[in-house]
């Protein structure tokens, strides 16, 4: 996943078309005052570009930031599936390969929504062996832990 930067212009989300951009960076200001209605930015942002990982990522953050952790999973685990798409791996994460080196975009998406689902979500949602499941998965996938599982790990740790 490429990392997502702040500047004078909003938010840096990556090369993604221009009025999916818009579309994101008004529903990030728009968050703060209105999240039900910056939510029906990011869906229309969604609808418009279902391939966008970004798009699932302002969707599944601000759904679990407000504490609806069904809807972050539902919409982490689609995205989760259009990563693994681009990234040309398998629909289930249980059957998926490490990779030589820690892969970049969609890959590293993929894995990013992997500890996404472990820590705000399974763990949120005090569902431990979902989490632990996963959290064997990312170190078998990263090891080096780029993508920062081992901070969950650390928490789910903490729970037990």
């Amino acid at each position: 996943m490429t990392s997502v930067l702040v500047d004078s212009d909003g938010i840096n989300f990556g090369e993604i078309a221009p009025e999916i951009d818009s579309l994101l960076q008004q529903g990030v200001v728009t968050y703060r005052r209105d999240p039900s209605e910056a939510d029906r930015i990011f869906r229309r942002a969604l609808d418009a570009a279902p391939t966008e990982l970004a798009v699932y990522f302002c969707l599944y953050k601000t759904h679990t930031y407000r504490g609806r952790l069904h809807e972050a999973q539902n919409i982490a685990e689609r995205g989760l599936c259009e990563a693994a798409h681009q990234a040309g791996w398998d629909p289930d994460w249980r059957s998926w390969h490490p990779q030589a080196a820690l892969p970049d975009g969609a890959g590293r998406f993929a894995l990013y929504t992997l500890k996404a689902l472990a820590f705000i979500i399974h763990l949120r949602k005090d569902e431990q062996k979902q989490a632990h499941e996963l959290l064997a998965a990312l170190r078998r996938l990263d090891p080096s832990g780029a993508v920062g599982w081992p901070v969950v790990a650390a928490l789910a740790e903490g729970l037990e």
